[in-house]
């Protein structure tokens, strides 16, 4: 099994900028790709990036060219460097990994708001 752990979220002004982290623990050379999908209240969860184990990357339209994905390795993290961030971007955002199996993080909280 894998176990991830988000931290991270917060509050934030239109325009600024949070960044996310997910720590995976137990069988993480296993682990195909990790990725990051929100899900605002009333809409379904949605694919924001995803990062593979070639080191090749996915992003949602809609956060093309504000967010970007990023891994450390030696600390098994990743991360979501969220800029220029709008009022839809809030959601809760879960970390994912595939690993043969899917875990999923408890999410964390991100509200843009003035």
């Amino acid at each position: 099994q894998v176990q991830l752990v988000e931290s991270g979220g917060g509050l934030v002004q239109p325009g600024g900028s949070l960044r996310l982290s997910c720590a995976a623990s137990g069988n993480i050379f296993s682990i195909y790709s990790m990725g990051w999908y929100r899900q605002a209240p009333g809409k379904q969860r949605e694919l924001v990036a995803v990062i593979f184990s070639g080191g090749s990357t996915v992003y949602a339209d809609s956060v093309k060219g504000r967010f970007t994905i990023s891994r450390d390795n030696a600390k098994n993290t990743v991360y979501l460097q969220m800029n220029s961030l709008r009022p839809e971007d809030t959601a809760v955002y879960h970390c994912n990994c595939d690993y043969g199996f899917i875990s999923w993080g408890q999410g964390t909280q991100v509200t843009v708001s003035s």
